[in-house]
């Protein structure tokens, strides 16, 4: 599995899933969440609503993750998770793993081999930049031989967040 890092905006990532930073309701939000929306065009919210009136009626469960299409994206499908709000008092980091995991799970269910990540939880969730950055990539490292994702891409929209990618990745 290559491991990838690309700043720049992830609804302009061409690959066969991107990550949708999601907030429980599925029905759009800030940051990560409303971009992939408003880029992706009412066929993402159609979905999540069906989603919402079907088999998650209330709404996806933090550390969970599920699909849909990817609208006017240049993805296949956006696979959305739901981050854990960071706590200084409450071990959270078993949900921001599983956010990961059950990301790579879903592609790999849909057949995709191409991936884009934003960095989970850093943003309006709160989650220390440096620790979020090793979360995603040490979950991503651990999952090579449990799925047939040939390349994942880390897509932060910052230059300080791809300083950390990088410097977490040069060891």
């Amino acid at each position: 599995m290559d491991i990838l890092i690309q700043q720049g905006d992830i609804t302009t990532v061409s690959v066969d899933a991107i990550v949708n930073a999601a907030n429980t309701s599925l029905l759009g939000g800030g940051g990560v969440d409303g971009a992939i929306h408003s880029a992706g065009g009412p066929e993402i919210l159609a979905a999540t609503k069906q989603l919402r009136n079907t088999s998650l009626p209330d709404g996806l469960p933090t550390g969970d993750a599920v699909a849909t299409t990817a609208g006017k994206l240049p993805a296949r499908w956006v696979i959305h998770t739901v981050g854990p709000v960071y706590s200084a008092s409450t071990d959270r980091r078993d949900q921001l793993v599983s956010a990961y995991r059950r990301s790579l799970e879903v592609a790999d269910e849909l057949g995709a081999t191409s991936i884009a990540f934003p960095t989970i939880s850093a943003g309006v969730y709160g989650w220390p930049h440096k620790d979020a950055v090793t979360a995603g990539v040490e979950t991503v490292q651990a999952m090579t031989d449990q799925v047939s994702i040939e390349t994942v891409l880390f897509v932060p929209f910052s230059q300080e967040m791809k300083t950390l990618y990088d410097n977490y990745l040069a060891g």
